[in-house]
């Protein structure tokens, strides 16, 4: 790709002052207070698209934030790329762990250091300066469509229906994303699966009012020592999940797959320091990275109740609650898996308390197949910049909107992201390698170039 890499460099510091920009403005979805921030930051985001050389760019609602949607048509005869990506964020607290503050973005050690960094405002604005480059060069052999989100981070509830309502003007030969890492800096890899995801709000509920526990205590049950006894029996001693049935549809992968998975480099003592942990735990039977990435787990997001404040205060609480979510795999059913959950939850409750199952968002795994003409155009535009053919991996994470994508739109996507372990997403201090970027940046170019070629033949 003729002068990728001539362009960035002139135009380093106005691609990072642009995407600084957005990374300014507070998007948490998840936040009713940020409301007025989500319609603020879907306005920039068409100030840049149509800056980069869209023909047009519009801020389009839904039922709940809204869709950007951008576009350049080049052909009727040439073949058409989705890029999707989202702009709202995950919430920033505990705002103390924070080492920078969290939307005001500083470059420091290489990285650009805050909220959307990488997660996705930074791999999304790669997709913006890839496209820019091929426009301004007349290089674009593609038309190209941009979808930009506001509600990935708390499920894409509404894109489901805006895709249902805009199947026309979303017409695509493939679905472009940049929401993954890779393995390494130095070890490029395609996301070749991602997990589905289900999520639920627990309370359970003991006496009216909360109580004196010295008075009350041993005496009527504590929903914090329930909720915790519960907690703990969903799993066993094994590390399998309990509720009945929930392993039913489980693709099992073959031994092949599992031999040619466990060739990806992983240093597992590296990754042990990284995290200041003696040692790993999951499902027995199975590696790390399997676990990860073709296991299911279920996991506690959060858990609070009673007198959490400075000091003490000898309370027996009325209520207690959590955050429980599950990571799913290929061929289980989020929505069945939600409701087994909730009855299971709620029927393993004691006498002594009440139990109450609140479904949250979920979505489907997906999985990419290696040999589309998509996967093959980010494989070989992946060789050409990092000089190495990138490792398919399965990735641990989720993007419930990309199943519903080939569900609605019938599309298959690509999952070629370039962040990093190591980039703290959903975490505080989240950051993104300035090599990332720019590399990234370099190498979607030459997925253009790749995939028009590769239909074409």
């Amino acid at each position: 790709m003729k002068q990728v890499k001539e362009y960035i460099e002139q135009n380093r510091e106005r691609f990072l002052e642009e995407l600084f920009s957005l990374i300014r403005i507070p998007s948490i979805s998840a936040e009713a207070e940020h409301r007025d921030d989500m319609v603020r930051c879907a306005g920039r985001w068409r100030e840049l698209l149509l800056a980069a050389g869209a023909d047009k760019a519009e801020v389009m609602p839904t039922d709940g934030n809204p869709v950007v949607y951008g576009e350049k048509m080049v052909g009727a005869d040439k073949p058409t790329v989705l890029v999707y990506g989202h702009y709202d964020v995950m919430p920033v607290a505990p705002l103390d762990l924070w080492k920078t503050s969290p939307f005001e973005p500083v470059v420091k050690d290489g990285r650009i250091w805050a909220r959307g960094a990488d997660d996705d405002k930074g791999q999304s604005f790669m997709q913006a300066k890839a496209f820019e480059f091929m426009v301004r060069t007349g290089q674009l052999p593609c038309n190209v469509k941009f979808m930009l989100e506001g509600e990935e981070e708390i499920g894409s509830g509404s894109l489901y229906g805006f895709c249902e309502k805009h199947k026309d003007m979303l017409k695509a030969d493939v679905i472009l994303v940049s929401d993954t890492s890779m393995i390494a800096a130095d070890v490029p890899s395609i996301t070749s699966g991602l997990r589905g995801l289900c999520y639920w709000d627990v309370e359970v509920t003991g006496a009216n009012h909360d109580l004196h526990s010295g008075i009350y205590g041993g005496a009527v049950a504590n929903p914090i020592n329930v909720l915790c006894k519960m907690i703990a029996g969903l799993h066993d001693a094994d590390g399998r999940i309990t509720i009945p049935g929930f392993y039913d549809d489980v693709l099992v992968i073959s031994d092949e797959e599992r031999a040619l998975m466990a060739q990806a480099p992983f240093d597992e003592a590296a990754y042990k320091r990284e995290l200041e942990i003696k040692e790993v735990c999951g499902e027995k039977g199975y590696s790390t990275k399997e676990r990860t990435g073709i296991r299911p787990c279920l996991d506690v997001c959060g858990i609070w109740g009673g007198h959490t404040g400075e000091g003490s205060k000898t309370v027996l609480p009325s209520k207690a609650h959590a955050k429980i979510s599950t990571r799913l795999v290929a061929n289980q059913d989020y929505q069945k898996i939600s409701r087994m959950f909730k009855e299971y939850f709620e029927a393993a409750a004691p006498d002594c308390v009440q139990v109450k199952v609140t479904p949250s968002h979920g979505g489907a795994a997906y999985v990419t197949p290696l040999d589309t003409p998509a996967y093959r155009a980010a494989e070989k535009a992946m060789t050409e910049t990092y000089g190495k053919r990138p490792i398919p991996t399965r990735s641990g994470g989720s993007i419930p909107i990309v199943a519903g994508f080939e569900k609605i739109l019938g599309i298959k996507s690509v999952l070629m992201g370039f962040g990093l372990g190591s980039d703290d997403i959903h975490a505080p201090n989240e950051n993104y390698p300035l090599q990332q970027f720019f590399k990234g940046i370099e190498t979607i170019p030459y997925f253009y170039e790749n995939f028009a070629e590769l239909l074409r033949k």
